[in-house]
C-alpha cells in the first residue's frame, strides 16, 4: 500500500508542479510547434520513467531496435492495465499520440498534457464521433506523428487471453499507408489491477514485433488484418511468459 501512496503522491505533485511548464511549452508551441512537440514528450517521459521506477517494475524489452525511427507507424498492442500506456511510451522514438476513452478528456491538468501529445479521445459508443477520431489519427500520421491504439477496445481482465482486435484501429495504417508495429505486452495487470489498490513489484515483458505494411500482405489478410495483427502478438505472448 505505500507504494501505491507514494507514486500516486508523485503523479498529483507533479500535474500540480508542471503547471507552469504546461504554460511555457504552451507559449513555445504558438512560435515553434515542432520544439513543443519534442520538449513536451521529454518531460511525460520523464515522469513516466518515475512512476516505473517508484512501482518497482522490472522490465524486460525485446525487439526495440525494429521500431523505425525515421518515419511515423502505428502501434498496435493488446492491453490488459495502465501500465501499457506507461511503460510504452517511455520507449517511443518520436512524439507519439496514444487513442484514449473520452472519459480521459475530463481529468483535469492530465487532460492538457494529453492533449499536448496529441493524444486522441475516443467515444466508443458513438459510431460517427469515432469515425473522427480514426480521421484526426489518419492525419497525424500524415503530418509526422506516431499513433498507438489498442484495438481490444478496453483493458482485458481475463488473463492469458485476447479480445477481438476491431479492425477499424487498421484504418489508421491503410488510409496513412504507415507501418504496423505490433506491441506485445506480458503481466503489467500484475503491477495494480490484480489487487488494486495495492501497487507490487512485477517483471513486466514487453515485444516489439516486425514491423510491416498492410498493402504487403496477402489479400485475405488485408481484408483481416485485425485478425492477423492478433495471431502475431499472441505468438509472442505465448512465448514471453517463459520469461516471467
Amino acid at each position: 500500500m505505500l507504494r501505491f501512496i507514494i507514486t500516486a503522491t508523485f503523479v498529483v505533485l507533479f500535474l500540480i508542479l508542471s503547471m507552469p511548464l504546461m504554460l511555457i511549452e504552451w507559449i513555445i508551441g504558438k512560435f515553434n510547434p515542432g520544439l513543443k512537440d519534442r520538449s513536451s514528450l521529454a518531460i511525460v517521459n520523464w515522469a513516466f520513467r518515475m512512476v516505473a521506477r517508484l512501482s518497482g517494475v522490472k522490465q524486460t524489452i525485446i525487439g526495440e531496435e525494429r521500431v523505425p525511427k525515421d518515419e511515423p507507424v502505428l502501434y498496435i498492442g493488446n492491453h490488459q492495465s495502465y501500465f501499457d500506456i506507461v511503460l510504452t511510451y517511455i520507449r517511443v522514438p518520436r512524439p507519439t499520440g496514444y487513442v484514449a476513452k473520452k472519459v480521459m478528456r475530463r481529468i483535469p491538468l492530465l487532460n492538457v498534457w494529453m492533449i499536448f501529445l496529441k493524444c486522441q479521445f475516443l467515444d466508443r459508443d458513438n459510431l460517427k464521433e469515432g469515425l473522427k477520431t480514426i480521421l484526426s489519427c489518419i492525419e497525424l500520421v500524415k503530418s509526422g506523428t506516431s499513433i498507438c491504439i489498442f484495438p481490444e477496445g478496453t483493458r482485458n481482465p481475463t488473463p492469458d487471453t485476447f479480445m477481438e482486435f476491431h479492425e477499424g484501429s487498421f484504418k489508421i495504417a491503410q488510409k496513412s499507408g504507415c507501418a504496423i508495429v505490433p506491441i506485445c505486452i506480458n503481466n503489467t495487470a500484475e503491477i495494480f489491477e490484480n489487487h488494486h489498490p495495492k501497487l507490487k513489484k512485477a517483471h513486466v515483458v514487453i515485444e516489439y514485433g516486425e514491423p510491416f505494411y498492410i498493402k504487403d500482405l496477402p489479400k485475405e489478410q488485408q481484408r483481416a488484418v485485425g485478425a492477423y495483427t492478433s495471431a502475431l502478438i499472441h505468438s509472442m505472448y505465448e512465448k514471453n511468459k517463459e520469461l516471467l
